[in-house]
């Protein structure tokens, strides 16, 4: 018996030392992915100390301005800064980025945790489901939701938290059917460990990192589609800053005012790249602790 507690102990304290909540060593894609991160945050819950302007009032003396030192990135055609909205704008879309993820990475990870583990109806009925929704386009059914709910951000979130969960639950499950046959396993159940123990101490830890290698993937696509919603008015709307939205504003002036459009979507780029940067830093550490 002493010696099945020690099996049944040892794998996953060993596995969580060894996961992704280990100190990650140093390397260039963390290190980039990290800093690009870091500064877009800090850039956007500064804002209110970087620029003297309001995102939303509008100066008609200033319509169309271009970059200068008193507009470091010009005005749009109402007068507003486009500085000032960009980094207000990294508010919204940092939290649709990282909203939109934390549900579904939670709900499918629990999904998947019990599908796997369990197996039977409830595992043949969810990844049924699944199996219907990723059929279709991810934008497709993202914007036949809100077009039931109608535009803005809480809609947005909605259709998101229904569709997001489903590849995080297959994830999950996959892991789950290789670990749950590992041999500390089998001894925790052999020694009479509940199945809520054995899911959630011995088996969630060593299943849960290659999800979240995959949410800051997902972060990168929930912030470009909160953009593309946006751009298509169904997502956050006027007068609100929001980078997809000031694309869109910026469209019948890309000629004459190409700095209304193209500077929020190099913010796009760069918290985009800065997330990417992460996750494969953080996937070739697991990858390489395997």
């Amino acid at each position: 018996m002493a010696e099945l507690q020690q099996t049944a102990m040892k794998k996953p304290v060993r596995a969580f030392r060894l996961g992704l909540f280990s100190r990650l060593p140093v390397n260039t894609k963390i290190a980039i992915g990290l800093a690009l991160v870091l500064i877009v945050i800090l850039l956007s819950l500064c804002a209110p100390w970087l620029t003297p302007y309001d995102p939303n009032a509008n100066d008609l003396n200033n319509v169309l301005q271009k970059p200068s030192v008193k507009h470091w990135f010009g005005t749009d055609n109402f007068g507003r800064d486009i500085f000032t909205r960009t980094l207000y704008a990294g508010r919204i879309d940092l939290q649709i980025g990282i909203v939109a993820v934390v549900v579904p990475l939670i709900a499918g990870s629990v999904i998947g945790l019990f599908a796997g583990y369990f197996g039977g109806w409830f595992n043949i009925l969810m990844m049924r489901l699944v199996d219907v929704m990723i059929s279709f386009p991810f934008m497709v059914l993202i914007i036949a939701i809100i077009s039931i709910l109608g535009p803005g951000l809480m809609n947005m979130y909605i259709a998101i938290f229904l569709v997001g969960w489903t590849s995080y639950a297959r994830i999950v499950r996959g892991e789950v059917l290789v670990v749950k046959q590992q041999e500390y396993i089998l001894a925790a159940r052999s020694i009479g460990y509940g199945h809520g123990r054995i899911i959630f101490r011995h088996i969630l830890p060593n299943v849960i990192s290659p999800a979240i290698v995959f949410a800051m993937s997902d972060v990168v696509l929930c912030i470009l589609t909160g953009a593309s919603l946006s751009f298509l008015g169904l997502g956050v709307q006027p007068p609100a800053a929001e980078w997809g939205a000031m694309i869109s504003e910026g469209r019948s002036y890309i000629i004459n005012a190409w700095w209304i459009s193209t500077l929020p979507g190099l913010a796009i780029i760069v918290t985009g790249l800065g997330f990417s940067l992460l996750g494969d830093g953080l996937a070739e550490k697991i990858e390489n602790q395997s």
